[in-house]
């Protein structure tokens, strides 16, 4: 069975998240189009990389990410770092031929997106960008009974995305709070998971109309390396700016006729993930949480009439990607499942040649659609997706 030699740069939560799924994947979807092999991590300082290598079972460790992306013994470059760097790193990776997997979102901006889109064009590499909650079983089934008509013709589309770890003003300033790195807030952050879902499942956005809002700004700066995610900060630390958005609502016209709402915020008391999408079509209708992310709720139209109204689906092993995950539906899957089976097609796409889904190009799709919800919440009009 063919090995794929990983250096992962990133020892953060992401990384921890992917380390996983590497370790994992073979376990669950046997046999396995390939075998990653955690071959090297990177992070910022050596002793940084050794506790990262320690504690998620890579080989080697390095703090030097370019050494490692030109080594000729790595066949996937993973990049589980702040949006910064996406760009250099894959542009780095494609030239030296490797495969890519890339944290969302791919780039601050569409323009930064379309080079790291252009490098892995002119490469030929496998290309993937981590949407990985469209891997959801749930998900993919929605998806499924779209295909098949069992909905009839969507009509419109309905997305949030509510968290509440940012909602504390007195929370430390994450380089999710600052546009040099992160590009936008809400909506490059988690916005961008509900475009992904719209887009999977509905089809090309065309236009939006979005208002976009700052809640707090500043916040305590951070003390050490180590990115908190909200939790911990000191409220007698000197305080810094925050200069990208925390709450976007955005009005959305699709290519096919359809439209819809999309809605995010990470100052949501109370909201823990709550991702979500509700679709009503000319048949039927479809309704998910990731809260509940066994649950796929359904509604068909030619239900009789003493049974119509939402019933609730369990995934399990009738349903996408179920062979490879538990015996019995609502045994339950978490956000390790959703990583695991990223990586399963991660490397079916190598095996095969085969580009998978999302790529590069829907990542630079995405990023396009974000600089237009951040242009229309500063103008107040339509934009349309270039």
């Amino acid at each position: 069975m063919q090995k794929l030699n990983v250096a992962m740069i990133g020892g953060g939560f992401m990384g921890k998240a992917h380390a996983m799924a590497y370790a994992a994947m073979p376990m669950f979807f046997w046999p396995a189009p390939a075998i990653p092999v955690r071959k090297v991590v990177v992070d910022v300082n050596q002793q940084m990389a050794e506790t990262a290598r320690d504690r998620f079972g890579f080989e080697e460790a390095s703090a030097d990410w370019r050494a490692v992306v030109a080594r000729p013994d790595i066949d996937i470059v993973d990049i589980c770092t702040p949006n910064n760097s996406h760009a250099e790193i894959a542009i780095a990776a494609a030239k030296a031929g490797k495969h890519i997997i890339c944290e969302k979102p791919l780039a601050r901006t569409g323009v930064e997106s379309r080079t790291m889109l252009d490098a892995v064009r002119a490469s030929g590499s496998i290309h993937m960008v981590a949407f990985n909650y469209r891997r959801t079983p749930a998900v993919a089934l929605a998806r499924k009974l779209i295909e098949e008509g069992r909905i009839g013709d969507i009509l419109n589309f309905r997305g949030t995305y509510l968290q509440d770890w940012s909602a504390d003003p007195d929370s430390p300033l994450s380089w999710r709070f600052q546009k040099s790195v992160a590009g936008s807030g809400t909506v490059g952050d988690i916005g961008t998971h509900v475009i992904d879902f719209a887009r999977y499942l509905v089809g090309e956005i065309a236009s939006v109309n979005a208002m976009v809002k700052n809640h707090i700004p500043t916040r305590p700066r951070q003390s050490g390396g180590l990115d908190t995610l909200g939790v911990g900060g000191d409220r007698n630390a000197e305080r810094g700016p925050v200069d990208v958005d925390d709450e976007m609502l955005t009005m959305i016209r699709f290519a096919n006729g359809a439209i819809g709402s999309i809605e995010a915020t990470r100052n949501a008391y109370g909201r823990n993930n709550f991702l979500t999408f509700e679709i009503h079509g000319t048949k039927g209708s479809l309704a998910f949480n990731y809260e509940r992310r066994d649950e796929l709720q359904v509604m068909f139209a030619d239900d009789v009439g003493d049974a119509r109204g939402f019933r609730t689906v369990y995934t399990g092993p009738a349903h996408p990607y179920g062979s490879g995950l538990w015996p019995i539906p609502a045994l339950g899957i978490g956000y390790g499942e959703t990583k695991i089976i990223e990586c399963f097609d991660l490397c079916t796409a190598i095996v095969t040649g085969k580009q998978p889904s999302p790529n590069f190009e829907d990542g630079y799709r995405i990023a396009l659609i974000a600089d237009a919800i951040l242009s229309s919440g500063e103008s107040g009009q339509w934009v349309d997706i270039p």
